[in-house]
């Protein structure tokens, strides 16, 4: 089956009067479902910040409603809820990658790295929360795993070796949180695209860790946009959930 992807990045550019600015550009892609799949980044049964918290919680099903859809057409899905692996010894989902000879990962690609255009140095929450705390177990029960075809991982050279063997051309990644985990864990953003990955952000199944309290001072919604916006200008494209419903 094929999937219709609306893409969407941003480009540097010059206007009709000679300034410099951002432009737009959206695109389709048509690809494979067999040889496509989504991660879900961090999707945990609870966090330390209660804003991340209730945020997820609204959009968990959602996702999961996503999840399954694309599933049901052929799309291959890698949960990874970091720091949880203990809590699925002996399920036939992380066996599936964990089984998986690791490969040699290839030489990383040179890519620019720009300051995120956020300040999350506090920890971004944005609920005035007790310290940062490890409270999470397992992933959100709210998105179902699917033993039978599903992998668990949190790894990013057994989650590139699992893609590598199956032949996986894009990949999809949602979850939690923008400008920390989906940016910078061993399967994030940055690491799968300096690895040769071709991935994709869903920006409408997403969140960002920002505090209105610190720069540059805009609302949650609007820091999460500017990452978003970091993202498609500088890491990969975006696209929504619809393309998958």
């Amino acid at each position: 089956m094929k999937l219709t992807l609306n893409l969407r990045n941003r480009q540097q550019g010059v206007d009709s009067k000679g300034y410099q600015i951002w432009k737009e550009n959206v695109f389709t892609q048509v690809v494979e479902a067999e040889r496509t799949a989504i991660l879900i980044c961090d999707v945990w049964d609870t966090h330390w910040s209660r804003g991340a918290r209730e945020r997820l919680d609204a959009m968990v099903y959602r996702m999961n409603d996503v999840v399954n859809e694309a599933r049901a057409r052929g799309v291959n899905l890698i949960h990874s809820p970091s720091d949880t692996m203990d809590f699925y010894v002996g399920s036939a989902a992380r066996a599936r990658i964990n089984k998986i000879p690791q490969k040699d990962v290839p030489e990383e690609l040179f890519h620019d790295d720009p300051v995120l255009p956020i300040d999350d140095s506090d920890g971004g929450s944005d609920t005035l929360d007790d310290k940062q705390q490890r409270v999470w177990t397992c992933q959100h029960p709210g998105i179902f795993i699917d033993e039978s075809c599903d992998g668990i991982s949190d790894n990013g050279r057994e989650i590139y070796s699992y893609l590598r063997e199956i032949k996986i051309q894009k990949l999809l990644i949602m979850g939690v949180h923008t400008n920390m985990c989906i940016l910078h864990r061993s399967f994030g953003i940055k690491q799968m695209v300096k690895w040769g990955i071709d991935v994709v952000l869903v920006r409408d199944l997403t969140d960002t860790m920002y505090n209105p309290s610190k720069a540059p001072y805009v609302s949650h919604d609007e820091g999460t946009k500017l990452v978003v916006q970091f993202i498609e200008a500088f890491w990969c494209p975006s696209m929504t959930s619809n393309d998958l419903l």
